[in-house]
């Protein structure tokens, strides 16, 4: 019996980042997800938006049928 599982080179937020330290992030995402880890990947709120920044994924839980990221933001696309 085969499990689903996605491959992702992004994060993609759609808002729904939780904040756990000054520049460190928890995101829990529906399905399993294989992400890339302590190397820079792209920070997006959605997948076609803008670049928020950048961060490095430091940890992946998959259970329950979810996965959850825990990143650090190590750069942020300012618009000013």
């Amino acid at each position: 019996m085969g499990m689903p599982l996605e491959l992702n080179t992004m994060i993609v937020t759609k808002g729904n980042e939780v904040r756990l330290d000054e520049n460190y992030f928890s995101l829990t995402k529906n399905g399993y997800r294989l992400y890339p880890i302590d190397i820079p990947v792209e920070v997006k709120k959605t997948r076609d938006g803008e670049l928020s920044g950048m961060g490095i994924i430091r940890k992946v839980e998959m259970e329950n049928e979810t996965t959850t990221i825990k990143y650090q933001l190590i750069s942020l696309k300012s618009s000013n």
